[in-house]
């Protein structure tokens, strides 16, 4: 990691976030299939949910399609592994409830394009997106999975993106997050084994150690659950990825963002990545297929496409820094 990266993550980590999204709905969803995003800049975008997609392309680079596993060469395909749960902008369904569209689905065709392969989604629950790649079903995650120092003793990382989260509110509640202690004694829901709920768990003992009451933590099986106990008051926050709550929030009217916080925890910039076991021999050139995109352009068109440019990196890093085992 260079010196001015470390910085600009040690910095962004500090102010709680790096380059907070913003979205703003224009359009009705159901009109043409589409609606728009706004970035920080003001720029909009309008965003295409429909099946038909027309997704950014490139071409295939033989070097780095030479790198990747034989066995995988002679498949022809790239077997890649979602999470089944509806997340726009990141992975959802089109409006034909079956086409899966985002920004992961988009980034993963970019680089299957690069290898020389069809990319082929699997969506599945969240957690059999890692019994999936530990029994090798699956090449590789693109699930807006976090680099956790816990999960790099299991898999390797080829970044691509940010990492920021969002605590959601109902409209108006007048709450606002920025530590531990605006969650205390607060009902927060959160998905079960993400590093959400991780950073959440150790806030609740935090404040538990300085006399104040822990947060209750609540579990829902989709995000519809959540939403409809948030809009009736069973719970008082949700906390997620930034750009599904700022999309949320943007397209109903009905809740918005209250706080936003790193996907690393309090000290470094998370970041998001590729995902894929440990030793497959798959990271690298995933990493340079990315790095490959991020030159040629059309890694800045995939982001820009979905307003998602803010969360932008410069380089696809492999196995950097993740999350901390203990968030301190």
């Amino acid at each position: 990691m260079t010196p001015s990266l470390a910085r600009r993550r040690t910095t962004a980590a500090a102010l709680g976030l790096a380059s907070a999204l913003v979205l703003a709905a224009c359009a009705n969803p159901t009109d043409g299939g589409t609606t728009e995003v706004a970035a920080t800049s003001g720029a909009k975008t309008k965003i295409n949910l429909s099946p038909d997609q027309d997704r950014i392309t490139t071409g295939k680079v033989d070097s780095i399609a030479a790198e990747v596993p034989e066995k995988i060469r002679k498949r022809g395909t790239l077997e890649l592994v979602a999470s089944s749960g509806s997340a726009a902008p990141l992975t959802f369904y089109a409006t034909d409830n079956k086409t899966v569209i985002g920004v992961e689905p988009d980034l993963a065709y970019l680089v299957a394009d690069v290898l020389g392969l069809r990319p082929h989604i699997n969506t599945v629950s969240w957690e059999n997106i890692f019994v999936g790649l530990d029994s090798a079903k699956y090449d590789a995650g693109f699930s807006n999975i976090t680099v956790t120092e816990e999960r790099k003793e299991k898999y390797d990382f080829a970044t691509y993106r940010e990492d920021n989260l969002a605590f959601e509110a109902k409209k108006g509640s007048g709450l606002k997050v920025t530590g531990p202690a605006d969650v205390a004694g607060r009902t927060v829901a959160v998905g079960s084994g993400t590093n959400q709920e991780k950073l959440l768990v150790e806030w609740s003992k935090e404040n538990e150690k300085a006399g104040r009451k822990p947060v209750d933590i609540k579990y829902y099986q989709n995000d519809s659950d959540t939403y409809l106990a948030l809009q009736s008051g069973r719970i008082d926050l949700c906390l997620g990825p930034n750009p599904t709550a700022a999309y949320h929030g943007a397209t109903t009217g009905k809740t918005e963002v209250v706080g936003t916080y790193s996907g690393a925890g309090a000290t470094l910039q998370g970041l998001i990545a590729a995902t894929t076991k440990k030793d497959s021999g798959l990271v690298e050139p995933l990493a340079d297929a990315l790095n490959h995109v991020i030159e040629n352009g059309t890694y800045a068109k995939v982001l820009q496409r979905w307003g998602l440019s803010d969360e932008a990196v410069t380089k696809s890093e492999i196995n950097p820094p993740g999350l901390p085992k203990t968030n301190k």
